[in-house]
């Protein structure tokens, strides 16, 4: 009998060393290895799936290029994110925080398919399938082309496949699939990264659309080596706060389309709704004729959201004054707090300051700076923002407004919701036509767009 060899792998990178080392060489992460038994070797040649056949090499102008035929799910939020749709033989890994509505969309899009007279397979490692029956009747998701097994078992799985050949195949999640020619746990580096390597050579293999839940740190990163990322064609993070209705699904990676577009949805009792009109949503209840209350609007991929900057400003008896920001980068609003104390003189040293973004969303580009600016010094000064104005335009460390990309299509979206002045970089004014109904005010200045939008 061979003798049973043992390895350390990082949990981070999946880096393996023979050895237990206190700092990973390959991630720089301390205390990240964990001892695994190492695998028995497989006859060479040989893989899960049957006899690897021998490939040669092709110059790359005699590769047929062929147009790839999507799966069109019902929900139109779903596919701009996917790039227009789910395509055949991809590997798709979906994270989000626990309870955010993972499984709910998943099985939403599953009965939207057999609609179409697709197969949908849905393996579940955490649920019953009388829990997952109890969602489906919630959801109004019954289906006979829908079906659902409760294993964990990676052969046994894949009997499942041979007999039912589906057309898009669901692992709820990957962290509970285990292999069992591996000796180490489920969940576990080795297992995570085996059981994903087998799934990628089935969804290649046979052409089944596959979609794999992951488990989330506490940090908000997919749980599980960083190869697990590489391995797969997308990664969707569905995120939300748990005390708002909204969520949004986000690509970071896609070979298939485009990673800066979003999807919006809304969850209620009847499962996640799809948000088409975002911005109408995200400012329908800002307040008007307050201070501190500046719209602004951001381009997430091709589409403008329109969103509500709030900022607080209030005085502190401690030598040190606290700065928070919600939905927006903390080193931002230092910058930006910066900016006003240096170039506009507002004396912000003994006043606290809170920057929230309305809504939930988590806004990540330099456009809406300016517009937090002006809710910071609109409360500083109690003085109210037009409530029909809208703020756009990145801030520079010297008190300059710089320009931004698609200003036509932000200064379009607010238009068309009613706002009648808008603030921008006067450098983004060339090479376009504005809207009629809405005036466009030019800056170059922070001090100038606090005049224009205070005064």
């Amino acid at each position: 009998m061979a003798k049973t060899k043992t390895k350390f792998c990082c949990q981070e990178c999946g880096y393996e060393s023979p050895k237990w080392l206190g700092k990973c060489p390959g991630c720089q992460a301390w205390n990240s290895f964990v001892e695994e038994l190492e695998a028995p070797a497989r006859p060479r040649g040989l893989t899960s799936t049957g006899t690897h056949a021998k490939e040669i090499a092709t110059s790359i102008i005699h590769i047929e290029s062929s147009h790839e035929n999507r799966i069109l799910t019902p929900m139109a939020e779903l596919n701009r994110v996917l790039g227009g749709g789910i395509v055949p033989g991809s590997l798709i890994l979906v994270g989000g925080d626990p309870g955010i509505g993972k499984s709910t969309l998943l099985l939403q899009t599953s009965f939207g398919l057999t609609t179409k007279q697709l197969k949908v397979l849905y393996i579940s490692g955490e649920e019953s399938a009388r829990q997952i029956k109890l969602r489906a009747d919630r959801l109004n998701a019954l289906s006979e082309f829908l079906l659902v097994l409760c294993e964990t078992n990676l052969d046994l799985i894949e009997e499942a496949i041979q007999q039912v050949e589906p057309d898009l195949l669901i692992i709820d999640s990957i962290q509970t699939v285990y292999h069992p020619a591996v000796t180490s746990a489920p969940g576990s580096v080795a297992q995570v990264r085996e059981c994903t390597s087998h799934f990628m050579r089935i969804a290649k293999g046979r052409g089944i659309a596959t979609v794999l839940v992951g488990h989330v740190t506490k940090e908000g990163a997919i749980a599980g080596p960083r190869l697990l990322e590489h391995m797969v064609d997308c990664v969707l993070y569905f995120e939300g706060e748990r005390h708002h209705t909204y969520r949004l699904l986000r690509a970071v990676k896609n070979r298939f389309g485009s990673t800066n577009e979003i999807g919006i949805f809304e969850m209620n009792e009847l499962g996640l709704r799809e948000v088409t009109n975002p911005s109408e949503l995200f400012i329908s209840e800002r307040p008007m004729n307050v201070s501190g209350s500046t719209v602004t609007a951001s381009m997430e991929g091709t589409r403008p959201v329109l969103v509500e900057l709030q900022a607080l400003i209030a005085s502190t008896n401690f030598p040190s004054p606290r700065r928070s920001a919600t939905g927006i980068d903390h080193n931002r609003l230092t910058l930006i707090i910066a900016v006003l104390e240096k170039r506009i003189g507002l004396f912000l040293q003994n006043q606290d300051a809170y920057l929230n973004v309305a809504g939930g969303v988590k806004l990540d580009e330099p456009a809406v700076d300016l517009a937090a600016a002006v809710a910071i010094a609109s409360s500083f000064k109690d003085r109210p923002v037009h409530p029909y104005d809208i703020v756009i335009g990145e801030v520079g460390l010297t008190g300059e407004v710089r320009s931004v990309s698609r200003i036509d299509a932000r200064v379009r979206e607010a238009h068309k919701l009613g706002f009648r002045r808008a603030i921008v970089p006067a450098k983004s004014m060339k090479g376009w036509t504005p809207p009629d109904g809405i005036e466009i005010i030019g800056v170059d200045t922070v001090a100038q767009a606090l005049k224009a939008a205070l005064e």
